[in-house]
């Protein structure tokens, strides 16, 4: 077990992108079964694409500053102790934009789920994570089955 600091974070385990950054808590500390991280968004940045996950169960905390919440629903305002769970699925798609003045931290908790794919609506795309493959759903086969003599 690997006792780590904050203030002392491993560079290996920090990255840093357009607008923000993330520190993987998780594999910092050596954890399999799920991950932790707390991303940093500058004001304006976003901390990702607007996404779902077919298998991976997602937890956030927002531990500093505010912003907004895209869901499926709508946008909803989050502030410094707002806290919610997104289970799996397509209808839970989500990002976080920081719209406030300040810096805005997300502590992000996950599962690690094999087989998961991440689905983008805004773009149709698909991401097999454990493959790195992503897909565009205009790709898709239509008239194509399993069974054999089944095609079209």
């Amino acid at each position: 077990m690997r006792i780590l600091g904050l203030e002392q974070f491993p560079e290996e385990h920090q990255e840093e992108y357009p607008g923000g950054s993330v520190r993987q808590l998780g594999a910092a500390s050596g954890s399999r079964k799920l991950y932790a991280a707390i991303d940093t968004l500058a004001p304006g940045a976003q901390g990702s694409k607007f996404h779902a996950h077919t298998a991976q169960e997602e937890f956030f905390l927002v531990l500093k500053g505010e912003g907004t919440l895209r869901t499926r629903d709508g946008e909803r305002r989050v502030k410094a102790g707002d806290f919610f769970a997104k289970p799996c699925g397509v209808e839970n798609a989500h990002c976080f934009v920081n719209t406030g003045t300040g810096p805005m931290e997300i502590l992000d908790v996950g599962t690690v789920e094999t087989g998961d794919v991440c689905i983008y609506p805004d773009e149709d795309a698909y991401y097999l994570r454990d493959q790195g493959l992503v897909f565009r759903g205009r790709d898709q086969v239509r008239g194509w089955t399993s069974e054999p003599e089944g095609d079209e």
